[in-house]
């Protein structure tokens, strides 16, 4: 894979774990995605295979290897979201799955003569759907949710691309999985979506699984804004950047809900997702740091004054929060 400055390796995410990645339609496993995943979490074992093209037998292989390896992730994107929804029993991630596949296939000419967009193991460059394939896919699609119970609704989280163009499974998904968000991106993950989008999911799964607690920050949504209501200068670098060692809340008043919404989606995206505080009473906030424009009195955190003279930028509180080292 090219440098890309998006990119960065974190070899203490998944470490020593193992991440099964199920590619798409006319894909393989040796897709950008899976470089990807392996530059990122090199220490991670992440397992690949190149999946047959008829859909029961390429759900029996990932049955089979899932038992074989017990992964502790499973990452599906596309056809292999709606593979990776039916591998019930794993935390797992659906990227764009394409849950009703043979609408997808029919809609986007998926029919005819395929050539595999990535090489494949076997060396086989191309294949052929006809009806009787498209058949097989939609019965093996119409099996999805079928394992759903409680404990499934809590391990199953699902990404859609807000500019894509082929799947728009979001709110059958949604109906059944209370973990479902968009996020910046089309339809095949690029670097940026990837790690502004997937990347906090699989950190907060990795964080759950070690019952791993970070130092909690809460951030006051006016800290990020200009005076336009744009982001700030260097606001998006500073909550990439402390994500990867703390717990980040974003704090707003309680009467700017669909506002406050409206703007994380657009500035902050999937890091905002479920972190959101909405309240007048900041003082009550029990974590290790507040960052914040107000003057919260008798606060339960470390009060960091943004545009103080010790914090004028968004730079001064990352420099400060590099010298603490994630405490």
């Amino acid at each position: 894979m090219t440098e890309n400055p998006y990119i960065k390796q974190f070899p203490e995410l998944m470490s020593g774990k193992t991440v099964l990645y199920v590619h798409g339609f006319g894909s393989s496993g040796q897709s950008g995605t899976v470089a990807r995943l392996r530059q990122v979490m090199p220490n991670a074992h992440v397992v690949a295979p190149d999946l047959p093209v008829h859909p029961e037998e390429a759900l029996q292989l990932l049955r089979t290897l899932c038992e074989q390896e017990h992964p502790h992730l499973i990452i599906g994107t596309s056809m292999g979201g709606m593979y990776t929804e039916q591998l019930y029993g794993y935390d797992r991630i659906c990227l764009n799955p394409a849950l009703c596949i043979a609408d997808t296939m029919q809609a986007h000419g998926m029919t005819g003569t395929q050539t595999f967009q990535n090489p494949r193991l076997d060396g086989v460059q191309q294949f052929y759907v006809d009806k009787a394939l498209v058949k097989e896919y939609r019965q093996v699609s119409e099996q999805r949710f079928s394992g759903i119970n409680d404990d499934e609704r809590k391990r199953v989280f699902g990404l859609f691309g807000d500019k894509d163009e082929v799947v728009d499974t979001f709110d059958m998904f949604a109906a059944h999985y209370p973990k479902a968000t968009h996020f910046h991106g089309e339809h095949r993950m690029d670097d940026r979506s990837f790690m502004h989008a997937v990347l906090p999911v699989i950190r907060w799964i990795d964080d759950c699984q070690e019952h791993r607690e970070r130092p909690v920050i809460y951030i006051g949504i006016e800290t990020l804004k200009d005076s336009y209501g744009k982001a700030a200068s260097s606001s998006q670098k500073a909550v990439r950047q402390l994500i990867e060692h703390y717990t980040v809340y974003f704090v707003a008043p309680a009467t700017d809900f669909q506002q406050t919404e409206q703007w994380l989606e657009e500035y902050i995206n999937v890091p905002a997702w479920r972190h959101t505080v909405y309240t007048y009473q900041r003082h009550l906030l029990l974590g290790d740091y507040l960052i914040e424009c107000e003057n919260t009195k008798d606060a339960m955190a470390t009060r960091l004054a943004f545009g103080s003279d010790t914090f004028k930028t968004w730079e001064d509180l990352l420099e400060y929060f590099e010298r603490l080292g994630g405490q």
